[in-house]
């Protein structure tokens, strides 16, 4: 490039290009109109001003300017750092391919930029910019930090930051990023901590935040201040320390607002603080190392699952919401770990088949917590029963563990045919279904009473008046009520009328009660 066809401006660049100084064209002789051609740019980027003294260290530092034309330095090396400051471009620079030292855009209106299968050895700065286009980072290899930081991207029609199989080498930093289509990630790695705090993705409809697999090495952090409109993806996710949505917003009015199958937390997930979510939250299948967390957070979602855990595993769970969640909160087959929960923030339908939990921080009496199981438009399971009468044991609170599972009995009765219904009640009203062992001897009691009270006043006939013992009405009971043994008194006399009639009955409940403490104690056996 000859040097009499630069314009004013591009010769300032020129010139200050060997020793790496600013140049603010904004204070130049034509402030109005900065230009500055973009193949000058380039030219320099690739080595077309050498002259420099020994020491000098070369770098592009331009404010101020408009850039015309594209920006071409795709499958290229550039060996200086590249700054540039409120600068506008008529057209998307394309790096594609290109490796460079160090690429910082700061406060720059872009149509785009296209870096896909870049490598930058220091940072890649795209911050306070304002984008009209998609940022392309596909398979991207940035070994410093990625700063994202204040940029607005607005690509509505499709994905506006394409990241696929990117990687950074330290912090993505993407604290008050303004996007409007799809920022996609999936299989990107990074290895510091992933800051969305602030953020704003926006794809109504469509997916707002598509991180499927990625790897982040330090913290995922998207809390207050952060929205996003459509769906959140991270299934299979791993990310080393926590994952943070404290005080975000999330809205995917109908459907999923945040999918998170499969995700491995080594720490916290906090959904808690303030979330407020309008959709369902999925996280099936996800592994959190200590607490996962919904502590006051707000779900919003009326028909279907409202939230899915099934199969997750945490060390710790709250589940102690803002409000109640009025629709389904589905945690089959989750393993809980310690439990924290409260009364009045119970959802409307709980799924809690073949779902485990270490202990209940909060037990309350077995009464209530049985309501707790029962919060279910599902079918009958004996597991949440056994599960939680299981829990009440490890605590010594035996009579607990009964109630709950006297109520388990009681709803599997519900299940049975009339006849066997029949027999389910007589268990329960005479023994509790072998949990309330005392009530035979306070029925047994009640009986004998009576028995004896009527037999005292009508004394049946001796059938051998010689051979027959002296008459004696409690025993005579007792030889109605108790099938097993026998005093002499029941076969020595015969009643007539109404006493006959009695004793039928008398050791008919006899053999009602034998039968139905027999079985009870063989549950609780067999339980044990």
């Amino acid at each position: 490039m000859r040097l009499d066809e630069l314009n004013a401006q591009e010769r300032r660049l020129w010139d200050a290009f060997p020793t790496g100084r600013p140049v603010d064209l904004r204070d130049g002789p034509s402030p109005s109109d900065p230009v500055v051609r973009s193949e000058v740019v380039a030219a320099l980027l690739l080595g077309a001003n050498p002259d420099h003294d020994p020491g000098d260290r070369p770098a592009l530092r331009l404010t101020g300017a408009r850039l015309t034309g594209r920006l071409d330095i795709g499958f290229t090396e550039v060996a200086v750092p590249v700054r540039l400051t409120d600068c506008r471009f008529d057209e998307a620079p394309l790096l594609q391919g290109a490796r460079t030292r160090e690429l910082a855009l700061t406060g720059c209106v872009l149509p785009g930029l296209l870096a896909d299968t870049a490598q930058i050895d220091g940072r890649l700065v795209v911050s306070h910019c304002t984008l009209t286009g998609p940022l392309v980072l596909t398979r991207t290899q940035v070994n410093g930090d990625l700063d994202l930081r204040g940029t607005v991207v607005r690509h509505p029609a499709g994905e506006a930051i394409p990241a696929v199989h990117a990687h950074v080498g330290g912090d993505a930093l993407c604290a008050d990023l303004a996007v409007e289509g799809t920022f996609r990630l999936s299989g990107a790695s990074i290895e510091g901590e992933f800051d969305l705090e602030g953020a704003t993705l926006r794809a109504p409809g469509g997916h707002a935040l598509d991180a499927y697999h990625i790897r982040v090495a330090e913290d995922f952090t998207c809390h207050p201040g952060f929205s996003a409109e459509g769906r959140i993806i991270l299934s299979g996710a791993t990310v080393a320390a926590a994952i943070g949505f404290c005080g975000a917003r999330l809205s995917n009015p109908g459907d999923i607002a945040l999918e998170a199958v499969d995700v491995t937390v080594g720490r916290n997930f906090d959904l808690g603080l303030g979330l407020t979510v309008d959709g369902a939250v999925k996280l099936d299948g996800t592994r959190v190392g200590t607490e996962l967390s919904f502590r006051d957070a707000e779900l919003t979602h009326k028909d279907g699952t409202a939230l899915s855990l099934r199969a997750t595993q945490a060390r710790e769970t709250d589940l102690r919401t803002r409000r109640p969640i009025d629709a389904v909160v589905d945690a089959r087959n989750a393993r809980l770990g310690t439990l924290y929960d409260a009364r009045e923030t119970w959802p409307t339908d709980l799924r809690l088949a073949d779902a485990t939990y270490e202990a209940l921080a909060f037990p309350l009496p077995a009464a209530q917590r049985v309501r707790w199981i029962r919060r279910t438009t599902g079918d009958y399971f004996p597991q949440p029963y056994e599960q939680l009468a299981a829990a009440y044991r490890r605590l010594g609170h035996e009579d607990e563990a009964r109630t709950v599972l006297l109520a388990k009995q009681r709803h599997r009765r519900a299940t049975l045919p009339p006849h066997t219904r029949l027999w389910g009640h007589v268990q329960d009203v005479s023994v509790g279904y072998g949990y309330r062992p005392l009530r035979a001897g306070l029925w047994l009691l009640a009986l004998l009473a009576c028995g004896a009270l009527y037999f005292a006043q009508h004394t049946p006939a001796p059938l051998e008046a010689a051979k027959a013992p002296p008459f004696n009405a409690v025993f005579y009971t007792l030889d109605l009520l108790v099938p097993i043994i026998t005093f002499g008194q029941e076969p020595a006399y015969a009643p007539r009328g109404p006493g006959q009639w009695l004793s039928y009955a008398l050791i008919t409940a006899g053999w009602i009660l034998a039968t139905t403490v027999t079985a009870g104690v063989s549950r609780t056996l067999n339980r044990q």
